[in-house]
């Protein structure tokens, strides 16, 4: 193995993507740890249906209430989409 594709700790130099005029050069497995890290940080979407209300929320109603699927986006509306005060009121008398 050549030197010149040596660092001084004796780890090969990583694969450089780009160098610039300005001395700098980024490195495809410093990219691809980096985006590793921000595509793991961001936290995903939840997923609402066409009314505004979160599929969650209504799978969770249907599921756990055993109710139709249209009562639970019902009173999610009616509660302004409240899962809190949604429940509250689909389980009290």
């Amino acid at each position: 193995m050549s030197l010149q594709f040596q660092r001084s700790n004796g780890h090969p130099e990583p694969e450089v993507i780009v160098n610039y005029a300005d001395g700098y050069a980024y490195s495809k497995s410093k990219f691809e740890e980096g985006l590793r890290i921000v595509l793991a940080d961001k936290p995903a979407k939840p997923a609402k249906t066409h009314s505004g209300l979160k599929k969650e929320d209504i799978d969770l109603i249907v599921s756990e209430l055993e109710i139709p699927r249209a009562q639970a986006e019902k009173a999610l509306l009616e509660n302004n989409g409240d899962i809190t005060k949604t429940l509250q009121a689909l389980i009290t008398p």
